[in-house]
């Protein structure tokens, strides 16, 4: 099955109606040839993404207690070869830019991400979910110290409860947040699967929404699917850019975390990385968006 982060964030945020596009490596072999079919299928912009001849990363999955469980083959890759060149991207034409995941856990990977966030810091809104895949850190320090780079830098930080006990050891989301907002973040959220999703906003304060009921065929991508939707949403209501996302109010808040929570819900009732698409949440889109008229 075609997937990857980012790359079902792109997905996930395209169908559900706003413009999408990837950047980084795609092979062309087969298994590249399938992602980017993959990505156009579902109107996901690949101009900015570099073909090229190495290998694709390919990865397993096995499910144990409910929780995935990956093993990544990822040296030598088209991903792993991706070089971001200055001026390549038009930063007045974007919105947001969403990094993550395996690219940072390469000290190449993300270094060329980090270039692509200092062009873009200031010009538009940077979401960060570090996504953390454990088998692929040699250093653990390193990535940690790594990680909050990333969140200094990003507008919007999302992680899981799994990868904030990775990389922090204990439960105390409040503090951390907070300690991101204190670094610049507007919006920090933890999502806690069957748990629901906590957050922290500068104006807004705490807010925290329950998981919608559904029966669970796999949980793969259900986080890029909450990503997805939560930039989706933040958009729709008017609050991606960065001052206005500053000034987004609970209930606004509130009703974004719902969406997010009903789509990853929806992804997880459904195997592999497959985000809805638009016409599969309208009850949560008339939520998110009341006063609209369809």
């Amino acid at each position: 099955m075609v997937g990857g982060s980012c790359l079902n964030i792109a997905v996930g945020v395209a169908r559900l109606g706003a413009p999408a596009g990837f950047v980084g490596g795609i092979s062309t072999d087969l298994f590249g040839r399938m992602i980017a079919d993959h990505a156009s299928a579902s109107a996901v912009e690949l101009r900015y993404a570099t073909r090229s001849d190495h290998q694709t990363t390919l990865a397993f999955v096995r499910t144990v207690a409910g929780e995935p469980h990956y093993a990544f083959y990822d040296e030598g890759t088209a991903s792993r070869n991706w070089m971001y060149r200055h001026g390549a991207i038009p930063l007045d034409e974007i919105e947001a830019i969403h990094v993550g995941s395996t690219t940072l856990a390469d000290d190449h990977g993300a270094g060329q991400a980090l270039a692509l966030l200092e062009d873009a810091r200031g010009a538009v809104t940077i979401s960060f979910d570090p996504n953390c895949r454990p088998k692929l850190v040699r250093d653990k320090a390193s990535y940690v110290e790594r990680m909050n780079a990333f969140a200094e830098i990003a507008g919007i930080v999302r992680m899981s409860d799994v990868d904030f006990e990775f990389l922090y050891g204990g439960g105390n989301y409040a503090g951390r947040a907070n300690s991101f907002i204190e670094a610049g973040a507007s919006l920090v959220v933890v999502t806690r699967g069957i748990r629901g999703a906590q957050a922290w906003h500068e104006e807004a304060g705490e807010i925290e929404v329950q998981a919608p009921t559904v029966a669970v065929v796999d949980t793969i991508g259900a986080g890029d699917s909450f990503q997805a939707a939560l930039l989706f949403a933040l958009r729709a209501i008017g609050r991606i850019e960065g001052h206005a996302l500053r000034q987004m109010n609970s209930d606004e808040l509130c009703r974004v975390l719902s969406f997010a929570s009903t789509c990853a819900a929806f992804t997880c009732g459904r195997a592999g990385a497959d985000p809805p698409r638009r016409s599969d949440v309208g009850a949560a889109l008339s939520h998110l968006l009341p006063d609209a008229h369809e």
